[in-house]
């Protein structure tokens, strides 16, 4: 039996440990919070996290974070932010050589470094995936069909990352572009909160077709400067997620948009929410690594200055409507 590692026991980790048991694996899930280890140990929930989920009783949770890492794979689902003080942790724990899949959405604010560079610095030798695509946790766990892309440069980790994982509900699709998957990640979360705004200050469908549309586009600028592939952008890691959080309340950033909309702060809405929306901390990492590589990328900084330089929302809203008109391509 394949022992699966999972590093980070919020709802996409609780998720993707169903995920690993229901493909027949031995799932070994990390949680910092001791009595999340006990809820799902002893209950079988999560119901901080994945509340009205009723997990598999042979899905195994610790505190032990050389417990979980001692697997055949092991899956990091922290915050992006917090990945590389749990990979420094991780890195004497694994099985050598083992592979690693990257689950967090995510540009590292201080460095401006992509999660799959963290980990190369901080988990040199390990085979490196990235699992990305449209998944609202809850229904994942469910067991709701669902698609992925799984990109992995390495052709035996990412056969066996495949056969570990997939089934007929849970379906990944192969891609060797790592970059374009985890650029596609970490926008489509600041993207979010932009369409977002758009619903909570009642702007309409049409602004926010536009928004995703645009955003798209300032995606797949970002992807191919960095070194990934524009056709990865058409994909599941691409417009697949991009469309699934743009358009659902059910998405932590969307949601969280929404209600900077309707005019509430955003100190409140992060102090009303035990869950992490990443689109919040990638906004200023993503505009660090626009700035690096020259590119212009309005929508995102706009959703940067409203989020991170306090400017008023109505005024950047008119700033993106003034902008010189110019050719879509």
């Amino acid at each position: 039996m394949t022992r699966i590692g999972i590093i980070g026991a919020g709802a996409w980790g609780t998720a993707l440990a169903m995920v690993a048991r229901r493909a027949g694996c031995d799932v070994t899930i990390w949680a910092h919070e001791s009595d999340t280890v006990a809820a799902i140990n002893d209950r079988h929930e999560n119901p901080v996290f994945l509340p009205g989920v009723i997990l598999n009783s042979e899905i195994h949770a610790t505190t032990d974070l050389a417990r979980a890492a001692a697997a055949d794979a092991v899956m990091l689902v922290t915050p992006a932010q917090f990945l590389r003080a749990a990979t420094a942790q991780l890195a004497a724990a694994m099985t050598p050589g083992s592979p690693v899949v990257i689950c967090a959405k995510g540009i590292e604010q201080q460095t401006g470094a992509l999660m799959s560079e963290v980990a190369a610095e901080t988990l040199p030798g390990h085979k490196l995936a990235v699992l990305s695509g449209p998944t609202f946790a809850a229904e994942v766990a469910r067991g709701l069909p669902t698609a992925v892309t799984l990109a992995c440069t390495d052709d035996d980790a990412a056969d066996f990352l495949v056969a570990a994982l997939g089934g007929e509900r849970f379906r990944p699709y192969r891609s060797d572009d790592i970059i374009g998957a985890e650029i596609g990640g970490a926008v489509k979360n600041v993207l979010a909160i932009a369409c977002g705004i758009t619903e909570g200050r009642g702007l309409g469908e049409n602004a926010r077709a536009a928004l995703i549309t645009r955003g798209l586009a300032e995606m797949t600028r970002l992807c191919v400067a960095k070194g990934g592939r524009a056709e990865t952008m058409m994909g599941l890691s691409g417009l697949g997620d991009l469309t699934l959080t743009c358009a659902s309340t059910k998405s932590r950033n969307y949601s969280l948009g929404n209600a900077l909309g309707q005019g509430e702060t955003l100190e409140h809405i992060m102090a009303s929410r035990l869950s992490v929306a990443e689109g919040v901390h990638s906004a200023a990492a993503v505009m660090r690594l626009a700035g690096t590589l020259g590119i212009e990328m309005p929508i995102s900084q706009a959703v940067d200055e409203i989020l991170n330089r306090g400017a008023e929302l109505d005024s950047v809203i008119a700033g993106l409507l003034q902008r010189p008109f110019r050719s879509e391509h």
